[in-house]
């Protein structure tokens, strides 16, 4: 875990290794100023000699001051240091994630990955910091300080020893237990995030359902965890300083009482200045102690980021160029887990021609979605193959694949900025007059001309001052963009009344007539006047037909088929075509 952290230092390794020697050097002027500050007494004060008292006091000025030098030099550099270690930590974490496969993310929760960029890394940077400063300087203080003092009085200083001892023992004990604790409070930490994430971005169904109340009671129950978490730690913690503290007083008190009676003054001052920086540098090592605890759950779970390999890698020899959009399943097999009983998709062996136009249809959790995450390689098959323009997708470079699949999820995700700049999400160079284009395929033409600023339309955070039906023809137009061979709509027209739907499907037939189109849906007319229809039940392929076979041989088509279509077609089409009518033209002035 050290070393994979310790790799993000880089550039700032200079400003690492120059912190110690820095610290180093002001721990050897205060362990030589003691000295000094006895010469002056001894041979100064009772000496009665002027001249020793103004050329020591001229070295211990020049002393000072190095150590002003020192210390202030040890704290820029080490504020450097810290900083910039935690800031390759974050963009090392960050390029990490943006290589993780689906697979790899629904390893780690997303508050909990903000979590781990946001209060592990400072906790990391903050241990980091006192580790330059404290660690060196502390140890190396209480080592010299303890050698002189044995120095000038074995007797005295064997006090010191004892101290030292027993305060390092409290210290270990102290460590392991509150080290568990801080471990567990972290986790707490990702629940809260959760929590808090979940309720912003439902926010709008919270209010609908009037649920404020109960919302706020859980937020509430999570924070009360972690603060008596806390409190558990820190009550353990916090008897670090009272012990120390009485530990140094109690020393000192030893020392005047002893060595009054076996020293002369000088001496005695000497060794309680001594007492001072030693027991000063286990106070020190004590609060490094405590942020390293508090930090080392959290490097932990900065290293498990780090170190995630994606399960989904390039081959050795990839291939850039995806031929055609033909699709074919050879008996694939998957499963989200490899622990899970039972796979999602079973045998799939199916075969689509480059051009065609394929609809899926199924019921809730019959896996319409991971049959189409297969076709970009967004999982791998656990069994069997899946082929794209004649080649097994993992031999294809990633980038060149997914360029020339496009997908369009379930979940419509628009990012704050212009429309514009939504839109060349798809293909970055694409002039004004392409994405217009894209948008009249996708009909987002029609409320986009609407806006007062057209493309240039500010989109907020999220999307939320644009429709459902709006933000789902963006999406589609921002895929189109891409020129793909294969385009997937997973259930993306469902926020769109059916003739906004009809319309789309036949832009895009005329105007990219070979490219191949998959269209999951939950209405059928939308997938009624596809060249072959894919019908879905538990992770099969219950039926591969055209609209009108399936109508004759597969009975939940035809059960689906009259369900829909008994008595609410035209309803359905009317009443959806005007509600998206109002909602755009309330959207219009935003």
């Amino acid at each position: 875990m050290i070393r994979t952290l310790l790799k993000e230092v880089k550039e700032y390794k200079r400003a690492s290794l120059l912190t110690p020697v820095f610290m180093i050097l002001e721990v050897v002027v205060e362990t030589l100023i003691p000295l000094l500050m006895a010469t002056i007494i001894d041979k100064g004060v009772n000496g009665g000699s002027m001249q020793a008292i103004t050329e020591t006091g001229t070295w211990m000025l020049l002393l000072a001051l190095a150590g002003l030098f020192a210390g202030i030099m040890g704290g820029v550099l080490g504020s450097k240091a810290s900083a910039g270690f935690a800031k390759n930590l974050r963009k090392a974490m960050f390029a990490n994630i943006q290589t993780f496969s689906f697979s790899n993310i629904d390893k780690y929760s997303p508050p909990g990955l903000v979590t781990r960029l946001t209060t592990d890394v400072t906790n990391v940077q903050n241990a980091y910091m006192m580790l330059l400063r404290m660690f060196v300087r502390a140890p190396f203080s209480m080592l010299t300080a303890m050698i002189m003092a044995f120095t000038i009085n074995a007797r005295i200083a064997g006090i010191y020893l004892v101290a030292v001892i027993g305060l390092g023992v409290f210290l270990f004990f102290t460590m392991k237990r509150t080290g568990k604790l801080f471990g567990a409070v972290f986790k707490r930490y990702d629940k809260l995030n959760e929590s808090v994430q979940e309720n912003v971005a439902s926010i709008r169904v919270v209010k609908a359902f009037v649920r404020e109340d109960f919302e706020k009671s859980k937020f509430r129950n999570a924070a009360e965890t972690i603060y008596k978490m806390f409190v558990k730690a820190e009550t353990t913690m916090v008897l670090i300083m009272p012990v120390m503290t009485a530990t140094v007083y109690a020393v000192i008190l030893l020392i005047s009482w002893v060595g009054a009676h076996m020293i002369v003054s000088g001496q005695l001052m000497s060794l309680l200045a001594y007492c001072m920086n030693i027991l000063m540098s286990l106070m020190m090592l004590g609060i490094v102690f405590v942020m390293v605890t508090l930090s080392t759950a959290s490097a932990n779970r900065i290293a498990e980021v780090l170190t995630e390999e994606s399960n989904l890698k390039n081959p050795d020899s990839p291939v850039f160029e995806v031929r055609d959009g033909s699709i074919d399943f050879n008996h694939a097999m998957f499963s989200y887990s490899e622990d899970s009983s039972e796979p999602v998709l079973k045998d799939i062996d199916i075969h689509i021609r480059p051009g065609e136009t394929i609809g899926v249809i199924g019921g809730t959790g019959s896996a319409k979605s991971s049959l189409i995450n297969l076709i970009p390689r967004l999982y791998d098959v656990n069994e069997g193959s899946v082929f794209v323009g004649g080649r097994d997708v993992r031999e294809y470079d990633l980038e060149s694949l997914r360029g020339k699949v496009a997908v369009v999820l379930q979940q419509n995700v628009l990012f704050s900025g212009t429309i514009l700049e939504n839109l060349r999400w798809g293909n970055p160079d694409a002039t004004e007059e392409e994405c217009m284009e894209a948008c009249r395929m996708a009909c987002a033409d029609e409320f986009i001309n609407r806006f007062p600023d057209g493309l240039n339309t500010m989109i907020s955070q999220g999307g939320t001052n644009v429709s459902g039906g709006q933000k789902q023809r963006l999406c589609i137009a921002r895929s189109l963009l891409r020129d793909p061979k294969i385009l997937i709509l997973d259930d993306s027209t469902s926020a769109v009344d059916t003739a906004t739907d009809a319309k789309i499907r036949s832009a895009m037939a005329e105007a990219r007539p070979g490219m191949t189109r998959i269209i999951i849906a939950q209405r059928i007319v939308s997938v009624e006047n596809a060249d072959r229809v894919i019908v879905m039940e538990n992770g099969q392929v219950n039926g591969f037909d055209t609209p009108d076979n399936l109508m004759k041989t597969n009975a939940i088509y035809r059960e689906v088929y009259e369900t829909q279509k008994e008595g609410s077609g035209d309803f359905d089409i009317s009443a959806a075509a005007t509600g998206e009518k109002n909602q755009d033209s309330r959207k219009g002035g935003h």
